[in-house]
């Protein structure tokens, strides 16, 4: 049985954690699984959105601790963590988290660097690393005081508070709410969105916003003139003034439209 589960349909790709029996919880061979499907997902341009999500009604349970003591320095198994963290907040496409049921440790982490969170109104959310003797990992040192603030930050990593989707969506930690029976149907209209977007302007908008919490206002503006300068080398943005003019829904390709330049060359 594969540890994730991969599906394509209509340009959304699904990563699917599948070690239900243990709340699909991170072991060796789910880190390695997940970090070969995050960077072939960098590279395929048919996937124009991302999803992740767990199976059996649970999302994460976070990493599951080794039986034995690794001869390996903990340093070195951090680095398939970092790479993890680092894959999906660099994507060139929107990612989306639909999570159901318990969302903990890394597991909560690994749903809050994608773009977007889906909650039901069942799951339930805990940096639970203070009471494993441990610190957050998986971005969420960096994650979590960019979207609640510096102290709700501490009180959530501090005090390992297990949280519910209502008060996790008042706080910014989840986008929506919506109930266990629609959640699959509203992940997809909200992927469908996606994929029939711009797919070279939504990669430029989803780094900007990224980079721009750790920008001055001077760098942000620079960084906006490079990307509309990336945006209007291709097909895209003429399609959606034409679109307008001519009242019909756009068709954007991501297609390179520079004079005198095919998109192979």
């Amino acid at each position: 049985m594969s540890v994730l589960l991969v599906r394509d349909a209509g340009g959304v790709r699904t990563l699917t954690l599948n070690r239900p029996h243990r709340r699909n919880a991170l072991d060796a061979e789910l880190w390695e699984a997940l970090r070969t499907a995050l960077a072939e997902a960098g590279r395929d341009r048919s996937v124009r959105a991302l999803v992740v999500t767990g199976a059996g009604g649970a999302f994460c349970s976070g990493a599951e601790l080794p039986k034995e003591v690794s001869a390996s320095h903990p340093l070195y198994r951090m680095r398939t963590l970092t790479d993890i963290a680092l894959l999906l907040h660099e994507l060139p496409l929107p990612t989306v988290a639909k999570v159901s049921g318990p969302a903990v440790g890394a597991g909560w982490n690994l749903a809050l660097g994608c773009d977007l969170v889906v909650a039901t109104p069942e799951s339930t959310f805990s940096q639970i690393f203070a009471r494993r003797g441990l610190s957050p990992d998986l971005g969420g040192s960096w994650l979590l005081p960019k979207l609640v603030g510096l102290q709700q930050a501490k009180r959530l990593a501090l005090l390992a508070e297990t949280v519910g989707a209502a008060e996790a969506h008042e706080l910014g930690l989840v986008t929506w709410v919506v109930d266990a029976d629609e959640v699959d149907a509203f992940v997809d209209e909200v992927t469908a969105r996606l994929t029939a977007g711009p797919p070279v302007a939504l990669a430029q908008t989803k780094a900007l916003l990224n980079e721009g919490a750790d920008r001055t206002l001077r760098d942000a503006l620079a960084g906006e003139a490079r990307a509309q300068s990336v945006n209007f080398a291709c097909a895209d943005a003429p399609e959606a003034f034409a679109a307008f003019a001519e009242r019909r829904a756009p068709r954007f390709t991501g297609r390179w439209a520079v004079p005198g330049r095919t998109e192979d060359t």
